[in-house]
């Protein structure tokens, strides 16, 4: 009777950030204008792109679906961190939070594989220069691109639905929005078979993207190494250092989230990594093509 009446929980409650409750307005503050900063700047990303007819290439279009992505990942958790900040704790619909996770999974899936196709892009550009506007065709970035938006909501599918058809035993959720970890605290018996499918989806929407992006910059720095000219050695290696850094990044903090056991699990490192992956990220990241890039602050300048 009472496990019935558990998973049949038609609302939650995120407890947000207790810990920091003390020094409200400024967490909220800050949080709002990184947010605002944030989508300035991947839309300036965006327009700078679209405007600029010498950045009609691959690797921007890329960078176009990038920042896209960005906004759309900031835009499904900044709001549900700004209202846990304000009101506490905050009840959320059982249907609401669904909607959180499928699109957080959804976004950050997605994102994984874009970056594997900006890997690939780069790859193709330094070791098949001749070939590259062949094998990087228009339609075959699009491919990409919509290769990547489909995994990405099937994995946010598969975890949504088996996550919310499994039984509760509770409804306080410690953390900002739905994430996968908290909730999988809430489930009763057994956990082992959903860890199982949490590490096993995470190898392939996670490890099996950078192990191309590995394989890939494996065979640019060998490619490079073996170019004649130090000029040409360098400009390769600039094309490729700025995506590096949002890999690192983003895998970085994307892997020491899901790639580990139940037992490690803890609420302030775990809050912790979602922002860092969530919030500074897609902030560090047009700040890092812009900076890093010539062909970018070529047309910023313009």
């Amino acid at each position: 009777m009472i496990l019935g009446n558990l998973s049949a929980v038609s609302e939650f409650r995120l407890l947000g950030f207790p810990e920091i409750s003390h020094l409200h307005p400024f967490p909220f503050v800050l949080l709002l204008s990184l947010y605002i900063l944030t989508l300035m700047a991947n839309t300036v990303i965006i327009l700078l792109i679209k405007n600029d007819s010498t950045l009609h290439t691959p690797m921007y279009f890329f960078l176009t679906q990038l920042s896209c992505l960005d906004i759309c990942y900031l835009s499904v958790i900044i709001p549900a961190i700004l209202e846990t900040l304000m009101m506490g704790t905050v009840s959320i619909s059982k249907a609401r939070c669904a909607m959180q996770m499928f699109f957080f999974l959804f976004f950050g899936v997605a994102e994984c594989f874009l970056l594997a196709a900006m890997a690939l892009d780069r790859y193709f550009a330094v070791c098949f220069p001749l070939h590259y506007t062949i094998l990087m065709s228009s339609r075959g970035c699009r491919s990409l691109v919509v290769g990547s938006y489909i995994f990405g909501a099937g994995v946010g599918l598969i975890h949504t639905l088996t996550t919310f058809s499994s039984p509760l035993c509770g409804s306080a959720i410690d953390h900002f929005f739905c994430e996968v970890q908290p909730l999988l605290e809430l489930l009763c018996g057994n956990t082992f078979p959903r860890e199982i499918q949490i590490i096993v989806v995470a190898v392939f929407a996670i490890l099996s993207p950078f192990l191309l992006i590995i394989y890939s910059y494996i065979r640019i720095i060998s490619t490079i190494l073996h170019m004649a000219s130090a000029e040409s050695q360098q400009k390769a290696f600039s094309t490729c250092s700025s995506h590096i850094l949002v890999v690192i990044l983003f895998y970085g903090t994307a892997g020491s989230m899901y790639l580990r056991p139940k037992f490690s699990y803890c609420a302030s490192v775990d809050k912790f990594l979602s922002l860092s992956y969530s919030v500074v990220t897609p902030l560090l990241n047009p700040i890092i093509y812009s900076l890093r890039n010539k062909e970018v602050k070529g047309a910023l300048k313009k």
